[in-house]
């Protein structure tokens, strides 16, 4: 598995014999090794020309955009070679087909209401009065199988989603008034954290995806457009409890982030690039966290557990076997 690379710095990235150089405007250079690179983060304005274009898409890199302000642009997505004109066909198949296209939908979403609930239970564990919101989740997942429809099911997302975020003050140990997500633009300290984490675990899920045959575009839960990579929204709804926001519930805990790390005139909808380096060596981090598969019997990241979900949906589209999304078990 290859190196995740973060550049904020402005200046210039070119191709140097096999090597990706970063040039910043003060003339420092730093030299990043094509054979070990899997992804590259550009945070900072950034001049590349083609010859660097057609070295990364040869050497299957891809480039994740954010602006200025932190927000995800897009990604520079190599031409695929992993492909399967019968998969496609079937993964088609599998949206268009209401029947085929909800038993994924129900199992993605089932999978993603289970992590939010342990994630629940496990600061339930540890002396917070969660009960209640525990109670009134598994209530609502128990709707899930009688969903006639994707906004059926989004809708019992969106009640599961909305008691979950008000269960956050009890949570969180800093004094942050979060009352509900907003996202055009975040409102507050943990709607831009949320705001900024997700990108992250987007991008994540795209570049496991292009090691695997899925086609991005076509999706279950969300509604597949000409400008997005939709599946990676669906497979991200699975791990944004695991890696997201167990992430940013320690990261506000431990007052790892704070108000210092936001720039406080835009009412925090923009964090510092030292708030940003933070959350991104955390994130690293829990990305490379392993854990014993209980299936496998051998150690994986949590990196990999999405690529294995992957894997899961492809054997389930081929007719291989059934998807059971990922659950927490640990």
């Amino acid at each position: 598995m290859g190196e995740t690379f973060y550049i904020f710095s402005d200046g210039r990235l070119k191709r140097k014999d096999n090597n990706i150089i970063v040039t910043t405007l003060d003339g420092r250079s730093k030299n990043l090794k094509s054979e070990v690179t899997d992804e590259i983060y550009l945070f900072g304005e950034t001049d590349m020309n083609t010859k660097l274009l057609n070295f990364i898409s040869q050497q299957k890199i891809i480039i994740h955009i954010f602006n200025y302000y932190g927000f995800y642009s897009g990604s520079f997505y190599p031409r695929e070679s992993n492909i399967s004109g019968y998969l496609l066909v079937n993964q088609v198949k599998h949206y268009e087909e209401l029947e085929s296209r909800l038993k994924l939908a129900k199992e993605i979403l089932i999978s993603a209401s289970f992590n939010i609930y342990r994630n629940l239970r496990y600061y339930n564990g540890r002396g917070i009065d969660l009960e209640r919101p525990m109670k009134e989740i598994q209530s609502l997942r128990n709707k899930f199988q009688f969903g006639e429809n994707i906004n059926q099911l989004m809708g019992i997302e969106g009640n599961i989603r909305k008691i979950y975020y008000s269960s956050w003050n009890d949570i969180v140990k800093q004094d942050i008034n979060f009352s509900k997500r907003v996202k055009r633009p975040p409102d507050n300290m943990i709607n831009s954290l949320i705001s900024f984490v997700n990108s992250l675990i987007y991008t994540t899920v795209l570049s496991e995806i292009y090691k695997t045959q899925l086609n991005p575009t076509i999706s279950y839960i969300h509604q597949p457009g000409t400008k997005r990579f939709s599946l990676c929204l669906d497979i991200a709804e699975i791990f944004k409890p695991l890696i997201g926001e167990r992430m940013i519930f320690s990261l506000l805990n431990k007052k790892q982030i704070t108000e210092d790390d936001f720039e406080n005139e835009s009412n925090f909808l923009y964090l510092k690039e030292v708030g940003k380096k933070k959350i991104l060596m955390e994130y690293d981090q829990r990305l490379n966290r392993t854990i014993k598969h209980k299936d496998l019997e051998r150690t994986v990241s949590y990196r990999h557990l999405i690529r294995l979900e992957c894997y899961k949906m492809i054997k389930h589209i081929s007719g291989e076997k059934e998807y059971e999304g990922f659950k927490i078990w640990w």
